[in-house]
């Protein structure tokens, strides 16, 4: 930073933004009161919709869903897809994951004691698994075995970024310009090109991806440790996003959270709230209840529908997330993480430097090193279980012509 101290350089992250978006107050003023009231409706629906309110669609109707669905899939921002790998298939990859732990239980993973979120990424089953979303390209993360255990309510893809790099600001210049309906969450310009990691802190993906997602290796139903979302990635957005330059004159928990005159615009405090420092850099939005009251994150938090081996969820990078706190099943419940990630030229970088790692058998760029690195466990994946020439060319390998 080139600030004297964190404390300035936010306030001048705000001063920059008000000052580069005319009529900057009076327009944001105006489209903050009206999210606040189409939150106040939102919430209600959400909160009534339950686990049905998100899409479901079947992996073989992907190239004929009907506008309106597209739409649906848009505006909540994420979906299951149904039988997008065989069950016995994903089924027999968390078998085979369930050995590798078993034959190196030093490897790395937590909670210390109860390991159950592995820091694996070259296992076989991971990188032999079939899934191909017409994404053209793979990037290495890890895989969960859960028992009862939580996370907070997150975004991935960027922090302060989102407001401080000009690229990825770009992305919510009709949120910030006061036209926040206009907002399109999934338009490419911008999120391409933009650094959403400028003080490269491990487990803060570097890449673009089109979707966050992961792959059921077991049946996980609301109560068993699946995702939670909130299902409206326009609105979210544009609250989030404008959050930092309002300041609340009430409690979070009153009445009057919702009337716009309980907020005043303010550019002068340092405070970004749900962002915080860590590790030289700045970690977050992590939304609660008190810093972002008009979400209702307790009542509209999200349990994704019943998943079967073989489905997959997906979700958009902007969208809040988390995992339920309860695990009230019989069974653990296992998912690989593996995200939509389209050929862009940092990809393309990332997947190179992914590569060279991936030879090594150590951790991929994005994530922290490994105590224990992989090349030295028993099972390890090697560029040769690559067989399938698209899985090598995802992986930027090279591919035999015959």
């Amino acid at each position: 930073m080139s600030d004297s101290s964190p404390a300035l350089h936010l306030i001048n992250v705000k001063k920059e933004i008000a000052s580069s978006y005319p009529d900057f107050e009076e327009r944001v003023t105006q489209g903050w009161a009206d999210i606040l009231v189409e939150l106040k409706k939102a919430t209600q629906t959400i909160s009534a919709g339950g686990p049905e309110f998100i899409p479901q669609v079947q992996f073989s109707e992907l190239n004929s869903l009907p506008a309106d669905k597209i739409e649906e899939i848009r505006r909540k921002g994420c979906l299951v897809i149904k039988d997008v790998v065989d069950d016995a298939q994903a089924i027999h990859w968390r078998k085979s994951l369930e050995a590798f732990v078993s034959a190196n239980p030093d490897a790395d993973g937590f909670p210390e004691g109860n390991k159950q979120f592995f820091d694996l990424y070259w296992t076989k089953s991971q990188k032999l698994d079939g899934v191909d979303l017409s994404s053209p390209l793979t990037y290495a993360d890890r895989f969960r075995i859960r028992h009862p255990w939580a996370r907070p309510e997150q975004k991935k893809g960027g922090t302060l970024e989102r407001w401080e790099d000009p690229t990825f600001r770009s992305c919510f210049a009709d949120i910030l310009s006061g036209q926040w309906r206009k907002h399109d969450p999934f338009l490419l310009a911008g999120r391409v090109g933009a650094q959403t990691s400028l003080c490269h802190r491990p487990e803060q993906s570097s890449i673009f991806r089109s979707f966050q997602g992961w792959l059921a290796m077991s049946e996980t139903a609301p109560t068993e440790g699946t995702l939670k979302v909130f299902p409206d990635v326009l609105l979210s957005n544009a609250y989030l996003i404008l959050r930092p330059f309002f300041r609340s004159l009430v409690a979070p928990d009153s009445p009057d959270i919702w009337n716009p005159k309980s907020w005043a615009f303010d550019i002068s405090s340092a405070d970004f709230p749900g962002i915080y420092p860590r590790h030289g850099g700045w970690y977050g939005p992590q939304p609660t209840p008190e810093l972002h009251p008009n979400l209702l994150l307790e009542e509209t938090m999200t349990s994704v529908p019943k998943v079967c081996p073989g489905d997959t969820v997906f979700w958009h990078g902007d969208l809040i997330h988390s995992v339920e706190k309860d695990h009230t099943g019989n069974c653990d419940s296992a998912v690989m993480y593996i995200p939509a990630v389209p050929t862009t030229p940092i990809n393309q970088a990332y997947v190179e430097r992914q590569k060279e790692n991936f030879l090594k058998a150590v951790a991929p760029p994005d994530f922290p090193v490994q105590t224990k690195h992989e090349n030295s466990m028993v099972g390890f994946g090697k560029a040769d279980d690559i067989l399938n020439p698209l899985g090598r060319k995802a992986m930027g390998l090279p591919v035999s012509v015959a």
